[in-house]
């Protein structure tokens, strides 16, 4: 699928499995509403499915891996190359994602989508990295929107082959820079108040990012369209952040969950929601980022995390620590016998009492 394909592939979720989700939940032996947030999430699932079967047998996490330009104005400790290194890593349990996926039950699929040099993991490579954005857009408009229908086209073969979640990761020296930008211009927020350490800036290292940031917003202010999230990605963003933004598409059009992880997947949410508000019916929270922005992003999603592990270590990370609760929230909704089963009364709703 296209862009335009998978938007209108989209349809709202089906309110009839979602009540049908809520009423096998308040009749199964145990206290109402008791397992809270997995209660809800599990009923918007049903709706997704368009089924009150929910299962989650096959889990996925997608890593875009992509390299950023504007390294060349010293934003990070590390050098271009971790990013392949790292990415490569991925496939053979050396990486932190890699490693906590095996324990949770979720396949890995790293893409290269723009890492500045040829890997051995999945190609679907469009540039090697993005142009400075200090001196220019980051990527053509269609090198933008390329990126965006190579997570449309990853999320539907994964559903395609049974896949019925799909967990957002992401790869890329630098990349808390242009998502850092990118969370400015979206939340019309300071630089100073979006931008974080990333990878471990000393405050020495966090200034010069924040004032490579702002040079960067005010050489595109004249141009670019705050409220064009495609320009705003364009111009400011980042390979690996349209690869995720296309994932959420993907998933929503297919009817699949697809799984934010910190600041910048969340970025890339909220660019996902912006193209298409529908979008945010597909989306699951995991965690919420240490990154500043992290906790902004969530709020301009109007959604809460599940875990608040002051974690900031990106590459699905978050999103794998979800998977176990949400197994065992489905363990109790499918195995757990009914009132009528064990023969008591079923609670009654507070507001009906």
């Amino acid at each position: 699928m296209n862009l335009q394909e998978a938007l209108a592939a989209i349809r709202p979720l089906d309110q009839e499995a979602v009540t049908r989700c809520k009423a096998h939940w308040d009749n199964i032996g145990k206290p109402l509403y008791s397992l809270g947030k997995l209660e809800t999430v599990t009923a918007r699932m049903a709706g997704m499915f368009r089924t009150s079967d929910v299962r989650l047998n096959k889990k996925a996490l997608v890593i875009m891996c992509a390299d950023h330009g504007v390294l060349e104005e010293g934003v990070s400790q590390s050098p271009v190359e971790v990013t392949a290194v790292v990415a490569e890593n991925f496939m053979t349990m050396q990486a932190s994602a890699s490693i906590m996926a095996k324990e949770a039950g979720v396949d890995v699929f790293p893409v290269d989508i723009a890492v500045a040099r040829d890997t051995s993991i999945i190609n679907r490579k469009i540039a090697y990295g993005t142009e400075n954005m200090a001196k220019g857009p980051a990527m053509t408009r269609e090198q933008a929107i390329r990126g965006i229908e190579t997570g449309i086209k990853m999320a539907e073969e994964l559903c395609q082959k049974g896949y019925q979640i799909i967990c957002t990761g992401e790869m890329g020296v630098g990349n808390t820079t242009a998502s850092s930008a990118m969370a400015a211009v979206m939340l019309h927020e300071s630089v100073e108040k979006v931008t974080g350490r990333g990878s471990g800036l000393t405050d020495q290292g966090l200034e010069k990012k924040i004032q490579v940031i702002k040079r960067v917003l005010d050489f595109h202010r004249k141009e670019m369209d705050p409220e064009d999230p495609i320009d705003v990605l364009r111009r400011v963003g980042g390979y690996e952040i349209a690869g995720m933004a296309g994932l959420y598409i993907g998933g929503a059009a297919c009817g699949v969950p697809v799984v934010i992880d910190g600041m910048i997947s969340a970025v890339a949410a909220l660019t996902a929601c912006r193209i298409d508000s529908r979008v945010r019916d597909y989306m699951v929270p995991s965690h919420v980022s240490k990154e500043p922005a992290g906790a902004m992003m969530l709020e301009a999603l109007d959604m809460t995390p599940f875990l608040t592990c002051g974690m900031h270590l990106g590459e699905g990370s978050g999103c794998l620590m979800l998977m176990p609760l949400l197994d065992m929230a489905l363990a109790v909704y499918h195995s757990m016998s009914t009132f009528e089963e064990i023969n008591i009364d079923a609670y009654e709703p507070y507001e009906q009492q």
